[in-house]
């Protein structure tokens, strides 16, 4: 866990952008519920930029941005708190921290076994879930991968891991620490594909010479805002807010600005 950027980080014109639509359709928030929202009195934003759909982090600035962090500032200035964005690098840890709270909000991909832990707002993004598939493999759709003798490379805690494990019968799972050490496990031969969201894949496919992204899928990740269990005042304004937003086009801009492929507005 690392990173931690204010409010006024964020680009002028961009945050003036936010703050004035958020401005023209905010009620006042209730005082209970800012106090479950933020508990300390500023927003705390887990990103987990281990995915880029939800958050990456400049290599020159060292800022963290994309659609978890334009969704939390945002958050913040509807409710009239100061924000902290908290980066993280793997999702398991993320989820993990929630226990303690370390954090007051995160996006993560909605799975059921996660409902333990946090609870969810509504969908924002979704976006689809398929394999990359290493360069000289002939496995040519998603039902092809699940047959004896394949190794699927995927992230331990990350929404494909859950889902594969429930779902798939045949194929040995192979978790890795985080996303990048997934990947390598193509690179090295480890595994004959990596289970992502089409986006990531995308450009890792780019990256990897002979690597392609299956057409099909296996699923879709929804990617909604999480909540540590039991505020359940914050859950239903982080609700309205995220339909707000949905309608307002403040998650389409937010996608378009993180240049995100294959990545949609959830209904």
């Amino acid at each position: 866990m690392k990173g931690i950027e204010s409010l006024l980080a964020m680009p002028a014109a961009a945050l003036a952008v936010f703050l004035a639509a958020c401005a023209a359709t905010a009620p006042a928030t209730a005082p209970g519920v800012r106090a479950e929202l933020a508990p300390t009195g500023t927003l705390r934003v887990a990103v987990f930029t281990g995915n880029p759909v939800l958050g990456t982090r400049d290599k020159a600035s060292g800022e963290v941005t994309g659609t978890t962090a334009t969704m939390g500032r945002a958050l913040a200035a509807r409710a009239d708190v100061p924000v902290r964005i908290i980066e993280y690098t793997a999702i398991a840890k993320l989820v993990e921290d929630a226990k303690t709270g370390e954090w007051d909000i995160a996006v993560v991909a909605f799975d059921p076994a996660r409902r333990s832990v946090v609870d969810f707002a509504p969908a924002h993004i979704v976006v689809d879930l398929t394999f990359l598939v290493a360069p000289g493999s002939t496995i040519g759709s998603v039902a092809e991968a699940d047959r004896a003798g394949v190794n699927i490379a995927a992230a331990r805690g990350a929404a494909t891991t859950l889902y594969l494990q429930r779902e798939f019968k045949q194929a040995q799972i192979v978790q890795a620490e985080n996303e990048p050490a997934a990947f390598n496990l193509i690179k090295e031969g480890k595994a004959q594909v990596y289970a992502q969201n089409r986006y990531m894949l995308l450009g890792l496919a780019d990256s990897l010479p002979g690597a392609r992204v299956l057409e099909d899928r296996f699923s879709a990740a929804e990617m909604s805002i999480a909540l540590p269990k039991g505020r359940p005042a914050a859950l239903a304004y982080v609700g309205e807010f995220v339909e707000q937003s949905k309608k307002s086009g403040t998650v389409q801009r937010a996608i378009e600005t993180a240049k995100l492929r294959g990545v949609r507005v959830a209904p």
